[in-house]
């Protein structure tokens, strides 16, 4: 029998203030290789256990095939839900013995991950100088800061902490090759970036700007995008990780639009951490200008 690939996963999570702006943070080490990949992300509004619960899934969503996995997290309530009480709440169709399973839909997804991998899971107290608990709390911590700009509309932080912040903007003349433009926020100095793009449709051709974007970076350098398609933010940080899941298919069992190009992003992104906050009125403002920067630059193509 072929052995199973080894992973260490760390995950952490939390909110703040809770229930509030929060965020997810894992680290995935290949045990053979000793190659790490981070991720993290945010959610406006939830909790700290709702945090705990995507972190996991999101960092078991990563894994390419079946592994063998040691899962670390300094949450019992997550190492605890899935080695006591998990099997119970899917017998009682994710209810518990007093009536409604709180984060029922998590539950739910989380017990489908766990059938598809071999996981060991263990509990390791936070903040007491494990090096990679540390590092997920730290890339939860910048979810939770995140999910907080993002609910204030803050403007860009061009200092950010959490990546090289990128403003991208597509435009899709109809009949004609279509282009963007992004403004670079990069160690104190600003600097725009434009790309050529085929013919195609609004929302393809906004996943074919963020792919050529992505790649002009280097792999290790992290990035905050903030994109003026909400097609293609939704998509990449709520609905990628489903279609992938259903073999690309969508909730009603119909072929995603646009699948080549999901896929080649979804690619890079798993590679790769990057985050994608909502657009506030700053940037706004700033799409605006791209916009005229693409049309211009592409006017003439």
């Amino acid at each position: 029998m072929t052995e199973l690939p080894r992973v260490t996963i760390y995950t952490d999570g939390g909110a703040d203030p809770n229930p509030g702006p929060g965020g997810w943070g894992a680290v995935l080490i290949d045990r053979k290789t000793g190659q790490v990949k981070e991720f993290f992300g945010s959610e406006d509004e939830t909790t700290n256990n709702r945090m705990e619960l995507c972190a996991g899934i999101r960092a078991l969503e990563a894994l390419k095939t079946r592994c063998s996995v040691d899962l670390f997290t300094d949450s019992q309530y997550l190492r605890r839900g899935v080695t006591e009480w998990l099997d119970e709440w899917i017998d009682r169709g994710f209810r518990r013995k007093g009536g409604e399973l709180r984060n029922a839909d998590l539950w739910q997804r989380l017990a489908e991950l766990v059938r598809e991998h071999e996981i060991e899971w263990h509990w390791v107290k936070g903040h007491a100088g494990d090096r990679w608990n540390e590092r997920a709390d730290e890339l939860a911590g910048l979810g939770v800061r995140q999910a907080g700009q993002a609910r204030a509309g803050a403007s860009v932080d061009t200092n950010s902490a959490s990546g090289t912040v990128v403003v991208l903007k597509v435009v899709c003349p109809q009949d004609r090759p279509g282009g963007w433009a992004a403004k670079v926020f990069e160690n104190g100095e600003e600097r725009e970036l434009t790309g050529a793009l085929p013919k195609g449709s609004a929302n393809k051709l906004d996943i074919l700007a963020a792919t050529a974007l992505v790649k002009h970076f280097p792999q290790d350098m992290p990035l905050v995008i903030y994109a003026g398609s909400d097609y293609l933010r939704n998509g990449a940080t709520q609905w990628i990780s489903g279609w992938r899941q259903r073999g690309w298919k969508t909730k009603s069992d119909q072929p995603v639009k646009n699948r080549e190009a999901w896929e080649e992003l979804d690619e890079l992104l798993t590679s790769r951490r990057v985050t994608w906050p909502k657009v506030g009125e700053e940037q706004r403002e700033i799409l605006k200008h791209l916009a005229k920067v693409a049309r211009r630059e592409f006017a003439q193509k």
